[in-house]
């Protein structure tokens, strides 16, 4: 902990802090002193200082190096075979694997992913799910290594144990960021751990330490805080809760992820590019690795995103092959010891890669491969790449190495799951009343016009939208499934709002309408409406370009059920239910008090108890919550928020007490629609290949494109690399035979209304020779959405003619039925026999289809 305050202070301010911190020692003892610390943090803003760092700092773990267990590791990974490492560097998930397979290939891991379940049964017991953990863990003890070593399964425990249907689910991140209570937070990951054990996981792929720094990023509500500095102290709470020591059966392996810059992507785009500086990523960015590596977190989970510092002009690519960061700044000059574990097919990502192959990943440094069901494909072809020597044995042996530090350092070794004390309990999922307690302190007071709030007993309350009574949107994505989108409410163990309301109200003084039509507002005495988005995870919950931040325009029910019972004589409380910070201006005005909710979890209950008043009319429960990020006042931004004062209605840190008296006056409204006006849209070229990245289909493999591309397999179809033609960038390709090239989106985006009036797709080509077979355009927005373009008899005219501009009409693609709003691939152009030629400058123009030289839906100008 004192490495920690003093991480990032000046040497005059270090120098205080250790006479404070022998201070604290002398009077509490060390455990008092950590005690008090955590306890005493009020806000990130004095918890520490804000002098620069100007690289990446040392941390010091609060697990160290054990002599005596590196010289049994080094014992054991002598008498372990290149199979036998490979297979420990390897995670599947247990939708495509056995136990068998476990003892089989020496797999060192498994994971659940969202909405996965043994026997893929969703009410699952916590004793089924240590049945099922046995089996893995007695496989991996029913091998023919020389030294047993014990399978380790990882799950997503987002806010509480929430694959598990009986789990207490707490507020998500956002939520608990506006509490400013490290020891909740620490209470919390306790509790976490406790539940995990009782289903006989001992790896939890939390917290997450993003600094989220734009509302448009889907994975906003699983970020603490804008503010690095919160999440850093937050990053050294939650890990001390879940592991501990790691002598605790209560404890758990954690994982901090994801390194890093997650959140900072430019345009809040998932799996984007951060586009800060090299300062700024690790003065914000990194905040949470600092805190998260002092309280010994033994896992890191890559990330997604690229790095790109434009100012340094300095483009480091996608973090999964990044050796700079992996090895260089994160394990030599960070020093942590633990492993890094891979992202869900992320490798793939990678140039030159795909879901079963990445020794670039490898080298660059990490350690564990998450290949959910390419795993024996995997396998193969890491052994193929160290026998070829394209991959290091030194590297194996020390992913592998770190592999088994963790393992033994947790205490694996030896221990079945069910011999945990808290297996199979049913009790031990739950931790309602600290769930209850996160609640109170998570909600914020926005607007609290004429004192509405808190709400005196006994009066008539109308409750109103469709939240009210879901627990579906108020426990929001990563809840029993991934999305949070695949569940019933009666999936759910826990309480609505709306039953928290009738609880605290007297359920006689309470009615309910989801929409409000046909009610008589005047037979009330309040109303409070509970709106808010609907659940959604990565990628799915992404505000693209060219989307605006306004809520009504996503969800207009919220903005009509507003305007049914606003402005009839009765007060109207709105809380909005949501799991980020969006333009509200319209529903803000339509309501006398405003709270964000965020995603209060499973306990709805505890909603409803800052609402109201005692019997004997006192404040039963105060709002003390502060906004954990800043929230706009407009509902377009042309740059994350965190650097745009005048976007903001509240800042950073706002929030009204209970008591305290603030009329807001009307607020300006914002009605732009559309937050993109160029009539140009951008789909791949030399600046822009982020949001639909190029993959190459060669052989029977997908791979990633990064500028270059070899036939280094024997079914490889396809050579490829950039080239400058007539001042225009394009890629050029040689097939051999049948292949793809595509521009594709992990998730669907809409194209923007600016380009689609007469829009054409338009892209640059060079054929070197006609044809040998069928070329076909296509465009696709998701199964069973898409359309295809015969290219080859155009293709055969303008052969060996140079450089030509292919233009075909959007409304040819809309005709076979592709929709514009949720598009995938808006470019793929595939052929079955031998081609060679070369392709770019691919955009979306306004009125392009008028051209003289745009083809018609028929191939023909």
């Amino acid at each position: 902990m004192r490495e920690l305050c003093e991480l990032s202070m000046a040497d005059g301010e270090a120098r205080k802090a250790g006479i404070f911190w022998q201070s604290l020692i002398g009077r509490f003892g060390l455990a008092g002193a950590l005690l008090f610390a955590v306890s005493h943090q009020s806000d990130a803003h004095t918890s520490t200082s804000t002098a620069q760092l100007k690289d990446w700092p040392r941390i010091k773990s609060a697990i160290a190096i054990d002599p005596a267990m590196e010289e049994k590791i080094s014992t054991i990974i002598s008498r372990m075979t290149v199979a036998q490492k490979v297979g420990q560097m390897t995670q599947p998930e247990i939708k495509f694997i056995t136990p068998d397979d476990v003892s089989k290939y020496y797999l060192g891991s498994v994971l659940n992913g969202g909405g996965t379940w043994p026997g893929l049964n969703k009410q699952a017991k916590a004793a089924d799910w240590v049945a099922l953990a046995d089996k893995y863990y007695a496989a991996s003890m029913n091998t023919d290594m020389a030294d047993k070593i014990p399978v380790v399964w990882g799950i997503d425990a987002i806010h509480g144990n929430s694959n598990v249907v009986g789990a207490t689910l707490f507020p998500h991140n956002i939520g608990l960021g506006s509490a400013r209570n490290p020891k909740l937070i620490e209470e919390i990951g306790k509790a976490v751990g406790k539940s995990v054990r009782a289903t006989g996981i001992n790896w939890v792929f939390a917290p997450t330490l993003a600094v989220g720094t734009d509302a448009r990023w889907g994975r906003t509500y699983e970020s603490f805080s804008e503010d690095g500095r919160l999440v850093k102290d937050y990053a050294y709470a939650y890990v001390r809760g879940l592991q501990g020591s790691l002598k605790d059966q209560d404890n758990v392996i954690a994982t901090a992820k994801h390194f890093i810059g997650d959140g900072g992507t430019h345009g809040g785009v998932d799996r984007g590019v951060n586009q800060l500086s090299r300062s700024e990523m690790i003065n914000q960015q990194a905040q949470g690795y600092y805190g998260a590596f002092a309280a010994g977190a033994q896992t890191v989970m890559a990330s997604y995103n690229s790095w790109n510092d434009v100012a340094a002009k300095n483009n480091y690519g996608k973090m999964h092959g990044n050796r700079e960061l992996l090895t260089e700044a994160l394990k030599e000059k960070m020093g942590f010891d633990g492993f890094v574990v891979s992202d869900w097919d992320a490798i793939a990502e990678v140039g030159g890669c795909a879901n079963d192959s990445c020794a670039q990943a490898i080298n660059a440094g990490v350690d564990m491969v998450m290949v959910p069901d390419n795993w024996k494909s995997f396998i193969a072809h890491t052994i193929d790449q160290v026998n070829r020597g394209d991959i290091s044995m030194s590297r194996i042996d020390d992913a592998v190495r770190r592999i088994l530090r963790v393992k033994m350092r947790a205490g694996l070794f030896g221990v079945k799951p069910s011999e945990n004390r808290n297996a199979g309990s049913q009790e031990a999922l739950q931790a309602k009343d600290l769930a209850r307690r996160a609640v109170h302190e998570s909600l914020v007071l926005l607007k609290n016009n004429q004192n509405v709030l808190p709400i005196a007993r006994g009066k008539k309350i109308l409750v109103v939208g469709k939240s009210a009574n879901s627990m579906i949107n108020q426990s929001g994505g990563w809840s029993l499934t991934w999305q949070g989108t695949e569940n019933k409410e009666s999936d759910y163990i826990g309480d609505t709002i709306l039953s928290g309301i009738k609880d605290a109200a007297g359920e006689i003084n309470v009615h309910y309408s989801a929409s409000a039509e046909g009610v008589d507002v005047a037979q009330f005495d309040v109303v409070i409406a509970v709106i808010g988005e609907t659940p959604y995870a990565e990628g799915f919950g992404d505000i693209a370009a060219p989307l605006t931040l306004s809520h009504s325009q996503r969800f207009p029910e919220d903005l009509k059920v507003l305007q049914q019972v606003a402005n009839k004589g009765k007060p109207v409380v709105t809380l909005f239910v949501a799991g980020r910070a969006v333009y509200a201006n319209d529903l803000i005005n339509l309501s006398d008090s405003f709270v964000a909710a965020w995603l209060p979890g499973s306990e709805g209950k505890a909603v409803a108890d800052l609402l109201f008043k005692t019997a004997q009319g006192k404040v039963a429960v105060p709002f003390t919550g502060r906004l954990s990020f800043a929230w706009p006042r407009v509902a377009c931004l042309d740059q994350a928020i965190t650097k745009s004062p005048q976007a903001q209605l509240f800042s950073y840190g706002y929030g009204l007490k209970t008591a305290q008296r603030h009329e807001l006056k009307q607020l300006t409204l914002d009605d732009r629609t559309s937050c993109y006006t160029s009539s140009q849209w951008p789909i791949s070229n030399a600046q822009e290949r982020t949001r639909f990245p190029l993959t190459i289909t060669t052989g029977k493999r997908k791979v990633n494109y990064a500028g270059a591309l070899a036939i280094s397999q024997p079914q490889d179809s396809v050579a490829g690399k950039d080239v400058q033609v007539g001042g225009h960038h394009l890629t050029q390709l040689q097939w051999t035979a049948a292949g793809r090239i595509e521009a594709s989106a992990s998730f669907a985006t809409a194209v923007p209304v600016s380009v689609q009036h007469e829009g054409a797709l338009r892209f640059m080509v060079d054929v070197a020779s006609a044809p040998q077979g069928k070329v076909v355009l296509s465009m696709d927005c998701g199964d069973n959405c898409s359309a295809t373009f015969d290219l080859s008899k155009k293709l055969t005219e303008i052969a060996g003619k140079g450089i030509n501009t292919i233009k075909i009409p959007l409304a040819c693609f809309v005709a076979q039925g592709v929709k514009l709003k949720q598009l995938k691939t808006p470019f793929s152009l595939a052929t079955d026999a031998p081609l060679t030629l070369a392709v770019g400058e691919v955009d979306m123009h306004a009125g392009a289809a008028r051209d003289a030289d745009a083809l018609t839906c028929s191939g023909t100008k």
